[in-house]
């Protein structure tokens, strides 16, 4: 095996953003994520400062999105939530780029979109995501935001939200990885679903994964090297 438990382990965004999920259902979602020591919880945003206390004392990161799902919040209102939610204790923060606007070929209104929540965030030490909803875009438009988002900071590109009509490919990878700089990294969600794909697209240069059956993975891999 050419990899331990907690780089894999390490590798998982702990999903917990289906909006049916109950408070119970949450609780539950971060034991799990402690139990099994993933990188970290991706919650809905009103579930966040109790994520944060239940983490506190571990290794595991309190993260949750901003202008989810759609992209299509004000930049002031995606600006306000970067900014509650680094003050819940958020410390990775996945934001919707402006779809719309990207459709719409509006690069200036995207670039400052994607600056206001960077440049908040990063004043305060903590880390963005950037998710592009591939499956609306075309190459191009991937290209583009992957040089804009070199260009700005962010800290991963990452390919889907999980609730658009596709999710992570190889060749959407590939892309990204190839025209983001090296100190960006990529993440995949949408589809990760087993440990073989984990690991297909951990080949391809990706560092993190957005994942709700963390468990499955999981088990697999410590099945796997005999844990």
């Amino acid at each position: 095996m050419d990899y331990t438990y907690e780089q894999i382990a390490k590798m998982i965004d702990h999903s917990l953003l289906n909006p049916t999920l109950t408070a119970e259902e949450l609780e539950r979602g971060l034991q799990v994520a402690l139990d099994y020591d993933v990188a970290s919880v991706c919650i809905m945003p009103y579930y966040l400062k109790r994520c944060a206390e239940a983490l506190a004392g571990s290794t595991v990161k309190a993260s949750t999105t901003i202008g989810f799902p759609h992209g299509g919040h004000t930049t002031a209102v995606k600006v306000a939530e970067a900014e509650r939610a680094l003050a819940d204790g958020g410390e990775e923060l996945d934001m919707v780029v402006n779809i719309s606007q990207v459709l719409s070929g509006d690069w200036d209104y995207v670039r400052a979109d994607l600056k206001a929540v960077i440049d908040v965030t990063h004043a305060a030490v903590q880390k963005v995501k950037v998710i592009f909803e591939n499956c609306y875009l075309d190459d191009a438009q991937k290209i583009k935001l992957c040089a804009l988002c070199g260009e700005l900071g962010a800290d991963w590109v990452k390919t889907s939200t999980g609730y658009g009509t596709g999710g992570a490919t190889d060749a959407d990878l590939i892309l990204m990885r190839t025209h983001s700089p090296s100190n960006v990294q990529v993440k995949a969600a949408g589809g990760v679903r087993t440990l073989g794909r984990l690991l297909e697209v951990r080949a391809l240069g990706v560092t993190r994964v957005g994942a709700s059956r963390t468990t499955t993975i999981l088990d697999e891999c410590r099945q796997r090297l005999g844990l």
